[in-house]
């Protein structure tokens, strides 16, 4: 009998094996089916997702939370082009993220995606202002053409976006003369300069105090209610987490649970939110109950299972 753990390239082979995409959602801003990725640090094998799938509608404004080591932050750097999964299949406003060759990879970081860091300093350029961090996307993607007029179209664009965005009066000001939220706010108009249809952000209120993260948070609102951008983000933030229609949950590298949250109007014509939440069932059956429940029943290891009229029974195994 051995003990010996198999090797990166047969968990990679094992993974494509399991991981045959179905038919793509394609009215998805972002579908994610079977999604694996595998690391190998010092001879040491990690699968960071195991399996996920995700699907978010276009114009839809979603929360995604986690403990640290949840996979979170691999599935967020793949969104963003930054990481290559080992199997499964990931779309993202219509690109195909297995598919891209290099340039096609930075050609959709400069223009399909707009990503935000938690660390300002990663989002921003400190001997720039904020005007010219925001029209710095605009130039590299342009490849800093002399066309007549473009620096002209190209300065209005920026106004534009800064005004949107209502931080307009902070176009002059460098990075060291900005307040953190100020700053996230800069860099979500950096990320939104070359009009992306997909926003990511990676906690990027983790590093401000409450008052000042509703603001920032107000300004990813703006993004995805006025301009129509669908965004993502990935938080620690109760305050976040409980302001966004969908709140999607990972565990151990899968999609585990998700809140849903709707306004309910009353009797009385009063509105309250109203919210529900589901755990997740993959194509294989596989759900991931909550650990608080597993805890109250005092449920491990395995579980008796039911079959009703119109629901599935779990209890404790008390053989």
């Amino acid at each position: 009998m051995t003990t010996d753990q198999p090797t990166y390239e047969e968990l990679r082979r094992r993974a494509m094996a399991a991981a045959e995409p179905r038919v793509r959602a394609t009215d998805a801003a972002i579908a994610c089916d079977r999604l694996v990725r595998i690391f190998n640090a010092d001879g040491i094998e990690v699968q960071a997702l195991q399996g996920l799938e995700l699907t978010v509608d276009q114009g839809d404004l979603v929360a995604l939370v986690g403990a640290s080591g949840s996979g979170k932050s691999t599935l967020m750097n793949i969104l963003a082009g930054l990481d290559v999964p080992t199997a499964g299949s990931a779309t993202v406003a219509g690109h195909d993220l297995l598919e891209l060759s290099a340039r096609d990879r930075l050609r959709y970081r400069r223009e399909a995606v707009g990503f935000v860091f938690q660390q300002t300093a990663r989002n921003l350029l400190p001997f720039l202002t904020a005007a010219q961090n925001v029209a710095l996307p605009m130039q590299l993607r342009g490849g800093g053409g002399f066309r007549r007029g473009a620096a002209a179209r190209r300065s209005a664009r920026v106004a534009e976006t800064l005004e949107a965005l209502g931080i307009g009066d902070l176009a002059h000001r460098r990075p060291a003369e900005l307040s953190g939220g100020q700053q996230q706010r800069v860099a979500i108009a950096v990320a939104m300069a070359n009009r992306p249809e997909v926003l990511l952000a990676d906690e990027p209120t983790g590093e401000l105090d409450s008052e000042t993260a509703a603001s920032v948070f107000e300004t990813f609102r703006t993004v995805n209610k006025e301009l129509g951008v669908t965004v993502v983000i990935v938080t620690h933030d109760p305050m976040v987490a409980g302001e966004v229609r969908r709140t999607v949950a990972i565990r151990d590298g899968r999609t585990s649970s998700e809140v849903l949250r709707r306004v309910v109007t009353d009797e009385h014509g009063e509105e309250s939110v109203s919210e529900r939440e589901y755990v997740v069932l993959d194509r294989s059956g596989r759900v991931q109950l909550p650990p608080k429940f597993l805890a109250a029943l005092g449920m491990e290891h395995r579980v008796a299972v039911d079959l009703a009229p119109d629901h599935i029974e779990l209890r404790p195994d008390r053989s």
